[in-house]
């Protein structure tokens, strides 16, 4: 089974409005409301894909109460922590002449909420994988991604970990399965900017050598890269199409990237590919991408020759 955690899932409130003006009264010309989160974005596409995966996380309020009855009616189980005080955040997302986001606080997590979190983790069993996905609320320990790796060492569990800089670098020691910088990202890590692809190859074996096992660096329109654990050196680059969206692409890389995997008996190159595909059909969609979109673009990227 594939888990995904979301600590501070969200109320996407999408509005377009033509020439967004400060000060003034706008008015949208569309709306949009979805539920939102990486790890939630990550559960979604994984549904979309024919993958079953199960949606752990965080909710309050009103807000979280509709977070998880849009998962539902889209078929995505769920097992949230339900927090007696607060409510789940909403994100008001501003497509204009320029794109602007506005990100809510969301609930206080306690202790006691944490270890009803832990007590779900601990059910997991050899052959499944957790995905962790996005930045920590401030009421939350610091360390938590690294408190959870640490209670499922030597479990058998394939851990996916998509966060940035400190976040991620402190997991290294307990070697995830899967982690996805993009290659801002991975400069930022080692305060250095890349030039080349040879740049971002080197620095993301620097990764695996403090304990990734695959590193997989998205470089927007100009591809994508795997440092594999077998070795290998996966390179391709962007498919072709009107990005429409950046949200949720890096999400819908890891959800592709696992599909791929497990589909393929564990063939890294396939889920690359399948990650390169996923991730761009989302970009080019409105929405996060159906498996019709990723169909298309996956033919696209078997072209490639990879």
């Amino acid at each position: 089974m594939i888990y995904t955690v979301t600590f501070n899932p969200s109320l996407d409130y999408i509005v377009s409005v033509d020439h967004f003006k400060l000060g003034q009264v706008n008015r949208t010309h569309a709306e949009l409301l979805y539920p939102g989160g990486k790890g939630v974005n990550v559960a979604i596409v994984l549904g979309h894909l024919g993958m079953k995966a199960v949606a752990l996380g965080f909710t309050a309020g009103f807000t979280g109460d509709k977070i998880q009855g849009m998962l539902a009616e889209q078929g995505v189980a769920t097992d949230f922590i339900k927090i007696d005080n607060g409510m789940s955040r909403i994100n008001v997302k501003l497509r204009s002449d320029e794109e602007s986001e506005i990100n809510g606080m969301g609930p206080v997590i306690a202790e006691a909420d944490l270890e009803k979190l832990y007590e779900k983790l601990d059910q997991l069993k050899a052959g499944d994988t957790l995905v962790l996905a996005g930045s920590i609320p401030a009421s939350m320990p610091g360390d938590i991604y690294e408190r959870i790796m640490a209670r499922l060492e030597g479990r058998g569990i394939e851990i996916v970990v998509d966060a940035t800089k400190d976040l991620l670098l402190n997991v290294l020691p307990y070697h995830p399965f899967l982690i996805k910088p993009n290659n801002h990202e991975l400069g930022d890590m080692f305060g250095v900017k890349l030039e080349t692809n040879e740049d971002i190859i080197t620095y993301a074996k620097k990764l695996q050598d403090k304990g990734a096992r695959n590193v997989l660096i998205s470089m927007a329109g100009d591809g994508a890269i795997l440092v594999a654990e077998n070795g290998e050196i996966i390179q391709s680059p962007a498919p072709k199409g009107q990005v429409k969206n950046s949200v949720g692409a890096g999400d819908s890389m890891v959800a592709g990237f696992i599909t791929g995997y497990h589909q393929n008996d564990g063939d890294l190159k396939a889920a690359f590919k399948m990650g390169v595909a996923t991730g761009s059909a989302s970009a080019f969609s409105d929405a996060l991408a159906t498996a019709e979109d990723v169909e298309k673009v996956l033919a696209e990227v078997n072209s490639f020759g990879i």
